[in-house]
């Protein structure tokens, strides 16, 4: 769910698909309906006074910090220099976000102390505090990289496809047209009788015998709630039966609205609020499987993969580090920045026969130092952050039951 897709038009529907523009966009056809988006930029992040600053620390010792810092360098090391970045209503730019993460880059490969650390960041940086701030409002949840049972062909084991990107599919930047539409999402969708439609939703492409002449499989899981789970998760490995593996990453997705299957279930009393996780709607859905078209067809986004070596990846194009990479809502918030965030995560030292405990209050709080690297369609918001957790048993564990709310802070270099 969690990298930008390309945009994919064929030359011989050219025609068709601006006049298939101009009626959705200006004959009132329904397919969008402009209105004033809920958040913005200048009300996301709010510009602190110094003695308002947090208390900064570093529970995990600045480990694997050094290495996402690198990576938000690659990814604005390849962008012009003057490009901007919006801290709220706040503007840097590019050039200016090397010199601020090259600085604290420098800072903490000394592995400072708590102290010199906030002095450090009181004199040389800008500090913004989310909008959802207050009263610990910013929700923090988790992802992982998931190795599942798959192949590259199918046969009566694997039956499920991992589609690849629809070679039908168009995306539409509606701010080409009018600058009314600007700050609103691209759409996406298909060219039908000389109109842009919606994309097939998930419930059309899984009913659809032919799908497969739209967008090839790149391969095939053995599990329906494994291939849902992955596109939750935006990338994954499948380990075939030749114990090959092969990294498969998010590529696109239908555009259709995504609906929590979590929230529906609660909705539907099937699992309690307290004991939602991702492992308590995997084992919801393989006790139910006369009523998973039901759930699954809920959310009617639908995502599509490639492969790719490495990774995985987030929306600037970096590979993502555990415990040091985060997912936001990319309209609200500067991308590849540094961020400093309050939440929670389970003990790993508890990590044995007897589990980590599933009680959210027995967790550990943490400060930790993160990165703006990544983005996802259920990630909206200044309220909404998700921590990226790795790809081991911990990271199972945590990202399938964090559900924690915190604080969330963005750093910047002063000029």
């Amino acid at each position: 769910m969690r990298c930008e897709s390309k945009k994919v038009v064929f030359l011989n529907v050219f025609g068709t698909l601006v006049i298939g523009i101009a009626l959705c966009f200006f004959a009132g056809c329904g397919f969008f309906e402009p209105k004033e988006p809920e958040d913005t930029r200048e009300l996301s992040l709010e510009k602190l006074p110094v003695k308002k600053y947090p208390q900064f620390s570093d529970t995990q010792n600045f480990s694997g910090l050094d290495q996402a810092l690198a990576r938000s360098l690659i990814y604005f090391n390849k962008l012009p220099g003057s490009r901007q970045f919006a801290f709220g209503p706040d503007i840097y730019t590019a050039a200016h976000m090397i010199r601020t993460i090259e600085t604290l880059q420098a800072f903490v490969s000394g592995n400072p102390s708590e102290a010199d650390l906030n002095r450090f960041i009181r004199e040389r940086f800008h500090v913004y505090a989310s909008a959802a701030n207050d009263k610990n409002q910013v929700l923090f949840t988790g992802y992982f990289e998931p190795t599942y049972k798959g192949s590259l062909y199918p046969d009566d084991r694997f039956l499920y496809p991992l589609y690849s990107l629809p070679g039908d599919l168009v995306e539409i930047d509606p701010a080409m047209f009018s600058d009314k539409y600007k700050g609103h999402d691209r759409l996406k969708g298909r060219v039908a009788e000389n109109r842009v439609v919606p994309y097939f939703s998930r419930q059309d492409i899984n009913v659809m015998t032919d799908f497969h002449q739209r967008a090839v499989p790149v391969a095939w899981l053995e599990s329906r709630v494994d291939r849902f789970f992955l596109e939750i998760q935006g990338s994954g490995r499948i380990q075939t039966p030749e114990q090959e593996i092969i990294r498969v990453h998010y590529a696109g997705s239908n555009g259709n609205r995504y609906r929590s299957i979590g929230r529906y279930l609660i909705e539907k009393q099937e699992i309690a609020k307290e004991n939602m996780s991702m492992q308590a709607i995997r084992q919801w859905l393989e006790d139910h499987p006369d009523r998973m078209d039901e759930v699954l067809h809920h959310n009617e986004s639908f995502v599509f993969f490639k492969t790719e070596t490495g990774g995985p990846f987030g929306s600037i194009g970096v590979q993502l580090t555990p415990l040091r990479s985060m997912a936001t809502d990319y309209r609200l918030f500067p991308r590849g920045a540094p961020c400093f965030v309050n939440t929670a995560l389970p003990d790993p030292g508890k990590l044995d026969s007897s589990g980590m405990s599933t009680d959210l209050d027995q967790w550990d709080r943490v400060s930790l130092f993160v990165m703006n690297q990544d983005t996802g369609g259920a990630i909206r918001g200044p309220g909404r952050a998700d921590l990226f957790c790795g790809s081991d048993d911990y990271a199972r564990f945590a990202a399938g039951h964090m559900n924690i709310r915190g604080q969330l802070y963005f750093l910047v270099l002063k000029p």
